[in-house]
C-alpha cells in the first residue's frame, strides 16, 4: 500500500471538478486534460483523497459533507495563503466577476497570469495551471475563486463563500 503524506492543494481541484462535473462515467483522462494535469497526477491525487476520506473506495464519488468540512474547518491552515506583490493575472477571491458586485474594495486578488486583464494583489494558485482549467470551466473558476477567499478574506466574504460553496457541493 502506497504512503499517504498528506493532502496537497491541486487535490481540492480534483475532487471539485469532479462534483461539478454532470457525467458520472468520467475518466482519468478527462479529468486530467480538463485540468492540465497528468493522468499519472490524477491517479495520486483521487489516492490521497480515498486514505483522507474525502472519495469513495472505487475514487468515483465525492464524500460531498466530508469535503465541505474540511474546506470550513481546515483548508486554511492546510492551504495557507498571504497576499503578494502587485501582478497582472486573473481574478480571484472577492475580485472575481460574480463577487465583485457584492463585496467592493479598491485591492484586486489575482492569479499571476500574463494574459491576465487586471492589475492586483498575487494569489498563489492550488497548483500552476488553475489559470488553464478555470478558463475553461465557469462554475470551476468560481468555486475556486471562493476556496480563495476562505484562504485570504474576511469574516463576512468566507460566510459568502461558504454559503455558495455549500449550495454546489451539497
Amino acid at each position: 500500500m502506497k504512503a499517504h503524506n498528506g493532502m496537497r492543494p491541486q487535490d481540492i481541484v480534483v475532487l471539485l471538478k469532479i462534483v461539478v462535473t454532470p457525467k458520472k462515467d468520467w475518466q482519468y483522462r478527462d479529468l486530467g486534460s480538463s485540468l492540465f494535469l497528468s493522468v499519472s497526477e490524477i491517479s495520486e491525487s483521487l489516492h490521497r483523497s480515498r486514505i483522507a476520506g474525502l472519495i469513495d473506495d472505487i475514487k468515483r464519488n465525492v464524500h460531498r459533507q466530508s469535503l465541505m468540512e474540511f474546506i470550513r474547518y481546515g483548508l486554511k491552515y492546510v492551504f495557507p495563503q498571504l497576499p503578494g506583490t502587485l501582478v497582472t493575472g486573473m481574478r480571484t477571491a472577492h475580485s472575481h466577476p460574480d463577487f465583485n458586485k457584492i463585496f467592493k474594495s479598491e485591492i484586486n486578488y489575482v492569479w499571476p497570469d500574463l494574459t491576465g486583464d487586471t492589475r492586483g494583489v498575487a494569489i498563489q494558485p492550488l497548483y500552476n495551471n488553475v489559470v488553464n482549467a478555470a478558463l475553461e470551466d465557469e462554475l470551476l473558476y468560481k468555486l475556486l475563486a471562493c476556496i480563495d477567499v476562505i484562504r485570504v478574506g474576511q469574516t463576512r466574504e468566507i460566510k459568502m463563500a461558504l454559503d455558495e460553496l455549500q449550495n454546489v457541493i451539497l
